[in-house]
């Protein structure tokens, strides 16, 4: 008879692989699923009886930001509750390896300004015992994490580290390229999943200069793309900007022999065909034989902001003039009506994307600092234009104005719309994610994403089939991404596993708790329905939460197929 580490009895075993359910017996030894079938004949040391529960790989997220928390928060709050068991960091290129000591602090304002995080917060939390990129790979190891994770190299660092403060100034010359392209291929051997980088109008840094991955020409990217496949691996991630057509991240997949990601897929309202259009490319690509996904979202892009930093608007060519501005120098341009009214004029003109497209009637006020004004909280702005006869702008405005910056209101922003969002989610090339964990944690958080795909689109709404929710962020991520052994319950595959109710499983509402360094707040969701996490078959969570003693069980991920 043999011995195993746990067996887990009479579940209904969503397998990862699309297949219906079968109610089973799953046994696990020394990390890794040893057996998996009915009424299995051996002796553990725990069993556990999931009655009535059912079973599937733990959730893969494939784009996070938690390239700063992770290094001083080992158990990358809050997703292993969420049913994370892997997670990609450096989306977008927003790293903090390659670093030298010398653009620390640059890195810490840019990622303040793009990620909608507390410079105080990261001041005090990075761990910087890095300078190069395998330095840092080193010291995730060294320092362990819950989780298992892999890590992009990110394109404004390695321009950062090449060009100093001169990487979102201009283009790069062509030494400095070449100086790119060994950083990047350093990476690719130390174990980097890929590259990752952004050409989007709406990630600004430091004093409203654009990341520095978007001053890179063609040439460059080209250059940096074909350096990530050079030995034949890597993925690129991009999220893209209108100026960046798929027909050219076509050319760069075909170049480099690499798949290309692509984010943010997202609905927008007010040009509801544009993420088809990019869809209905990125299919014709793949009937070619070139690896293009698109990078969706099952949320709706929810935030939180107040206007000291208005992450919906910083995207609008309008508001860079307010762009870096100090606290009093702020309020008097938020005041100055010439910039209010070419705010209201950028909003009234037609445009391919941006992230608030005037819809007033989804901000809200969620809650104000003064007395007085109490009575605004839960209302939308359209709503209080109207009943104080004045433009939404200027009643948004006026209001933050008259509270010091401090009101706090929330935007739907995107992806509202259900019927097309299931439209999205159900594509044969898109990728459900787009969590951003680890970022805007003052203001957003979608961490639960796996959790609310499974519990509001499948089993609420309808759809989609669990088993092809499931399949979406499990083995469909771990196939992509190149992540071996992960993503389906086989013998063989490591044992990551969640163990959840399928009648109650979802996401609770956000609530601000105060757990950063220094007691600063973040936006955190309970996690409904789960009953049990396992990383490296090592238990997390159960269904009270976090363990008070949860292992740091995951590990650093350096090899793909």
């Amino acid at each position: 008879m043999m011995n195993v580490d746990l067996l887990i009895q009479n579940a209904a075993v969503y397998d990862g692989s699309g297949e219906e359910p079968t109610v089973c017996d799953v046994a696990v030894k020394a990390g890794m699923i040893v057996g998996v079938g009915k009424s299995l004949v051996v002796s553990a040391t725990e069993t556990l009886s999931a009655d009535g529960l059912a079973l599937m790989p733990g959730i893969i997220d494939s784009h996070t930001h938690f390239d700063a928390q992770i290094t001083w928060d080992s158990f990358v709050r809050p997703s292993p509750s969420m049913g994370v068991t892997t997670a990609v960091i450096g989306n977008c290129g927003f790293t903090i390896a390659p670093c030298k000591p010398a653009d620390r602090d640059l890195t810490m304002r840019n990622l303040t300004q793009v990620e909608g995080m507390s410079l105080d917060v990261l001041r005090n939390g990075i761990d910087w015992g890095f300078e190069t990129f395998p330095q840092y790979l080193d010291l995730l190891r060294e320092r362990g994490c819950a989780v298992n994770v892999a890590a992009f190299v990110g394109h404004s660092s390695v321009r950062t580290w090449v060009m100093g403060d001169q990487a979102n100034k201009r283009e790069a010359t062509e030494d400095e390229i070449t100086q790119m392209v060994a950083i990047v291929k350093e990476a690719m051997a130390a174990g980097a999943i890929g590259f990752a980088s952004s050409t989007s109008p709406a990630h600004n840094g430091e004093g409203g200069f654009p990341m520095p991955s978007r001053l890179a020409s063609d040439h460059e990217m080209m250059s940096l793309i074909k350096a990530m496949g050079h030995q034949g691996q890597g993925i690129y991630m991009v999220t893209k900007g209108g100026q960046m057509p798929i027909p050219f991240l076509e050319e760069m997949a075909v170049a480099s022999g690499r798949p290309v990601m692509i984010a943010a897929l997202l609905h927008n309202p007010t040009n509801p065909n544009a993420v088809f259009n990019d869809l209905k490319a990125i299919t014709e690509a793949n009937a070619r034989g070139v690896p293009l996904v698109g990078q969706v979202s099952c949320c709706p892009l929810t935030m939180d902001f107040t206007f000291h930093s208005p992450y919906p608007v910083e995207g609008l060519a309008s508001w860079k003039p307010a762009l870096g501005l100090s606290h009093d120098a702020l309020k008097a341009k938020l005041a100055d009506p010439a910039f209010r009214q070419s705010v209201r004029d950028e909003l009234a003109s037609p445009t391919s994307f941006r992230l608030f497209n005037n819809e007033w009637d989804k901000v809200h006020v969620v809650e104000t600092q003064l007395p007085e004004h109490a009575h605004f909280e839960q209302r939308s702005v359209a709503e209080l234009a109207c009943e104080q006869n004045k433009d939404p702008l200027d009643v948004a405005l006026d209001l933050a104005l008259a509270e010091d910056l401090q009101t706090v209101f929330t935007a739907i922003l995107l992806n509202s719309d259900a019927d097309a969002v299931a439209e999205l989610l159900n594509h044969p090339h898109s990728l459900v994610t787009l969590s951003d964990a680890g970022a805007h944690l003052t203001f957003f958080n979608d961490a639960g994403f796996g959790l609310h795909l499974m519990g509001h689109w499948a089993r609420d709404l309808g759809k989609m089939r669990l088993t092809d929710a499931v399949h979406q962020i499990t083995a469909r991520p771990a196939q992509i991404l190149g992540l071996q052994n992960r993503g389906l319950i086989r013998e063989g595959y490591a044992a990551d596993l969640l163990l959840f109710d399928p009648a109650t499983v979802g996401r609770g509402v956000k609530k601000r708790v105060f757990d950063l360094p220094g007691g600063a707040p973040r936006l955190d969701t309970d996690a409904l329905g789960v009953h049990g996490v396992w990383v490296n078959g090592r238990q997390l969570v159960d269904s009270k939460g976090l363990l008070q003693d949860a292992p740091l069980a995951g590990e650093l991920l350096t090899e793909f197929h």
